[in-house]
């Protein structure tokens, strides 16, 4: 594509295409934060609207006579975002624009600007970042090149002064033709002397500007590799936010600019920002547990057990089927869930149903354990991953947020759409505050089931309950609750938060799981490694 190449225009020091340039102008359309840095190093803020306009209306970009931080904006934001970054040579760059060419080649000198690149290579937004990441340092460094811009500005002016002497002359020659010889020879010889002394001024002005880039030049380069550590660190630190909070690459390609960086800023500012890292490597620890899955799944039969699972139902049960005065008797055995099947080496089968996870948000659960790192973050660092985990398998997924008994939130994301960023971040972020009740959530959690199964007749559903109390619940609510198990088939994971006296048997919590376990170091994620293995 090099006939695409601007190699006419000496505005701007890294080569671009057209697609280039269009990519270039559209970001910077669309970030306020470009267009505000640009107004702010031209000096020139009230005129930003007028540029704006001028900007819409030109094909090929921003080269106006005064958009000199402009051009060397888009000059960082292409060094950033283009696979393979050129500069042009100094003898092709407008004299105006020699500081952006000793800028923006420092910047592709410096080793940290690899790693920034890892980051922002073909991500316009990315690219957009690391360039409003080192407004700090582009403004130290126009402040001392201002004398060497101002140079550079006055050899342009004497080239142009040069330029017009030497018009003048030819006038003066071609006017001279009838005089008398004697006075041509002098007018000549006064038009000469004028022409040499504007061109001595040009090239005395140009040899000053490159003087003071190169005495500048040892602190450009400090700077910038300054400037580019930091905004690696800003990129790299981006791009784990978004991973942890499960948005994908292809996600934020197709997001808009601004959106995108609305939810940038929002997941800094998030309440369990700081946590982000135990979210991603949750996240990372259920994929790799549902790798396991896989690998174990189940093959080898070592024996009988009983349940109601009928893809694994023994022929001998299967016959009872045939006779009418069996069927009832088949029928109980499979509601009460004894019929005989085959046990297979391997996982157990996971449910069909929606996976609930009910999060404790007490005021207790601000309590913090080893690390720093609190049972709110962890269990909702958990309850993110079991949302993963469901929409891997197809599944519902809800997540209820509870504390005293008047207190719940229900968030719910079905299977099919992609999660929403902003509805995720509205159920990690809640925290409701109180006491702790269980019959409230599991209730709410039993009545979605029932509603599952009354709408898609989905039974073997999970409830997952993270919570760091005990507290009690009444005889005909546990009768209600163990009904509604039976007919529905759901299990129960209980998942006791720096709190062991809440899973000791004989606890309530152990009364209503089917699974229970104590986690004590917050950590470390794979305490609950098991949990995606079965769910």
């Amino acid at each position: 594509m090099n006939g695409g190449e601007d190699s006419g225009s000496t505005t701007t020091a890294v080569v671009a295409d057209r697609f280039d340039r269009i990519t270039w102008r559209d970001t910077y359309e669309q970030s306020a934060g470009l267009r505000e840095l640009a107004a702010e190093l031209e000096g020139r803020r009230e005129g930003l609207a007028g540029r704006e306009k001028e900007l819409a209306g030109r094909e090929e970009g921003l080269a106006g006579r005064d958009v000199c931080a402009t051009d060397l904006l888009a000059d960082a934001f292409l060094a950033a975002y283009k696979v393979s970054p050129r500069l042009r040579e100094r003898a092709e760059m407008d004299p105006r624009r020699l500081v952006n060419h000793q800028i923006i080649a420092a910047l592709l000198d410096s080793p940290e600007f690899e790693d920034l690149r890892r980051e922002t290579v073909g991500d316009p937004y990315a690219a957009a970042m690391a360039v409003l990441a080192q407004a700090t340092a582009l403004r130290r460094i126009l402040g001392r090149l201002r004398d060497a811009g101002e140079q550079a500005e006055q050899a342009r002016r004497a080239q142009q002064d040069g330029e017009s002497a030497s018009a003048a002359e030819a006038a003066a020659q071609q006017n001279a033709e009838a005089a008398e010889t004697a006075t041509q020879q002098d007018g000549e010889a006064t038009e000469t002397a004028a022409q040499h002394a504007a061109q001595d001024a040009a090239r005395q002005a140009a040899q000053d500007a490159t003087h003071a880039l190169a005495a500048a030049a040892p602190g450009i380069g400090a700077t910038v590799r300054n400037a580019v550590a930091k905004a690696s660190r800003a990129a790299r630190e981006e791009a784990a936010l978004m991973r942890a909070w499960g948005v994908g690459p292809g996600e934020l390609e197709r997001m808009p600019f601004d959106e995108r960086a609305r939810l940038a800023e929002r997941l800094r500012t998030s309440r369990l920002a700081q946590w982000a890292e135990l979210i991603g490597r949750f996240r990372q620890m259920a994929g790799g547990e549902r790798a396991r899955k896989v690998e174990n799944t189940t093959g080898e039969l070592v024996g009988v057990t009983l349940g109601d699972d009928l893809s694994r139902v023994i022929p001998s049960e299967l016959a009872n089927l045939g006779l009418p005065e069996l069927r009832a008797v088949f029928a109980a055995r499979y509601a009460a869930g004894e019929l005989m099947l085959y046990d297979s080496q391997g996982e157990q089968a996971t449910g069909r149903g929606a996976v609930i996870a009910c999060v404790d948000t007490s005021h207790s659960m601000y309590m913090e354990g080893p690390g720093g790192i609190t049972r709110e973050a962890w269990a909702k660092a958990c309850a993110l991953a079991l949302l993963d985990q469901a929409r891997h398998a197809g599944r519902d997924f809800v997540g209820i947020l509870f504390s005293a008994a008047d207190k719940l939130q229900v968030f719910r994301f079905p299977a099919g759409p992609p999660a929403d960023i902003a509805q995720v971040l509205d159920f990690a972020e809640t925290f409701l505050g109180g006491g702790t009740s269980y019959q409230t959530p599991l209730t709410v959690a039993a009545e979605l089931l029932k509603e599952e199964f009354n709408d898609a007749a989905r039974t073997r559903g999970d409830i997952v309950m993270l919570t760091d109390d005990e507290c009690g619940v009444t005889e005909e609510w546990m009768r209600d609750w163990n009904d509604a198990k039976r007919l529905l088939g759901f299990r129960v994971f209980g998942v006791a938060i720096g709190a062991p006296p809440a899973a000791e048997a004989g606890s309530v919590l152990d009364a209503l799981s089917d699974n229970l376990r104590s986690i004590e170091d917050l950590t470390d994620p794979h305490a609950a490694a098991d949990l995606f293995r079965v769910i």
